[in-house]
């Protein structure tokens, strides 16, 4: 038995033993055995054809014993194996209803299964538009041997081969979370993802939000009928979004106190779930204009009961946003000449008007559901009044020179 490694308590950690045997034909083996202890006492061993191999791993595992990283299954539990756990759980949570909806199961199972393993895309699926040509991904990597360097290569390929930016970003981020999810079931010590970013290029800067302009929203509003009228000018007076918005039931609403409480959503498969995260659970303000819109809708809906959808399909269901758009918002876009904004930009709207009549950003973060007042003024900061560059320089000098 070769010399052993020892923690800070004077135990042994690790030792490798010749072995010698020989087979039934007659030839001489040898092998080298490496025994370790993890922290809790518990003893592993690996056998290794020569003696320098089983020294590089002694010298690996007391390192990974003495910092606490060392994971029994680190050594054969893969990515894919990772991501399947991962998706699994996304599923649990899905039918418990747990934040988690139908839509961010599919699309984020789509993106590891496409990206992370690289595998065939599913023909069926309609999750994205086109199929990648990406075909090296990590899946066969071992959890124990995965490093930052090899995400961030990996990552490096991604765009090499065309993914863009955004795209990148966001599968990055869900290998983030399978990682993060192989911790918590003591798969793995470190997330090897955890630290490697996307950089952006000047090229692929997001662009600044502009909303649309009052005298488009007016035009928009002259020229669609009744109640798509109505839905329209509610999304821009409130902005929340098209999932919360056709997931919005009478109970939500405060007409006498001139009010709205946002806490669910539907997904495109018409499942119902909470908010996107907690800062989606919100009440927002309704201007008396737009409450006496809403009880005039409310009298000749034939859905008004308390637990009916305010904005219903014509059987009380809900709404299916992309059939909506396709058969009744793009058909009034194309009568409206110049721009044509997208159902989103309505939201944009409402941002941009309580920004306009001097709300403070916390305030405006907080009707607009975003989890982080970082993530408004990220988008919307351009759009805060500020005073011009001129209007600075000429208060500097005159302080100055006089």
């Amino acid at each position: 038995m070769l010399p052993c490694g020892n923690d800070s308590d004077g135990h042994r950690m690790a030792s490798i033993t010749k072995r010698n045997w020989t087979k039934p034909n007659g030839e001489e083996r040898e092998a080298w055995l490496l025994t370790w202890f993890d922290a809790s006492g518990k003893r592993h061993r690996k056998q290794f054809a020569r003696k320098r191999e089983a020294d590089a791993a002694r010298i690996e595992k007391e390192g990974e014993v003495a910092k606490g990283t060392f994971r029994a299954g680190a050594d054969k539990f893969t990515v894919e194996q990772a991501v399947g756990d991962y998706v699994k759980h996304l599923e649990a949570r899905n039918e418990r209803d747990q934040r988690v909806t139908r839509t961010y199961l599919d699309s984020t199972r789509a993106e590891l299964e496409n990206y992370v393993l690289a595998k065939p895309r599913d023909e069926e699926s309609k999750v994205f538009s086109r199929a990648t040509t990406f075909t090296d991904g990590i899946g066969h990597m071992k959890l124990a041997r995965l490093t930052p360097a090899d995400v961030d290569d990996w990552k490096d390929k991604l765009l090499a081969a065309g993914v863009t930016v955004a795209t990148t970003r966001r599968v990055l981020s869900s290998l983030r979370r399978v990682l993060a999810y192989a911790i918590t079931k003591n798969n793995v010590a470190i997330n090897a993802a955890a630290g490697v970013k996307v950089v952006t290029g000047r090229k692929d800067a997001p662009k600044k939000i502009v909303p649309p302009s009052k005298a488009t929203l007016k035009a928009m509003l002259e020229v669609a009928p009744s109640d798509m009228r109505l839905r329209i000018a509610f999304a821009a007076a409130t902005g929340l979004r098209a999932s919360e918005q056709w997931a919005l039931r009478w109970h939500h609403l405060d007409l006498d106190g001139g009010e709205v409480t946002v806490e669910t959503r539907v997904d495109a498969h018409a499942q119902e779930g909470f908010t996107k995260s907690e800062a989606g659970t919100r009440t927002v303000p309704l201007g008396s204009g737009m409450v006496a819109q809403l009880e005039a809708w409310r009298k000749r809906s034939p859905y008004p009961a308390d637990t009916d959808l305010v904005f219903p399909n014509t059987r009380g269901g809900y709404v299916r946003h992309g059939n909506m758009i396709k058969r009744e918002y793009k058909a009034l876009l194309d009568k409206l000449e110049g721009e044509r904004p997208n159902w989103h930009a309505l939201r944009h709207f409402a941002v941009s008007s309580w920004i306009a009549a001097g709300l403070p950003p916390k305030t405006i973060q907080t009707f607009a559901g975003h989890a982080t007042l970082a993530i408004t003024m990220d988008r919307y900061g351009h759009l805060f009044p500020g005073e011009t560059h001129k209007a600075a320089f000429d208060r500097l000098a005159s302080d100055i020179f006089g």
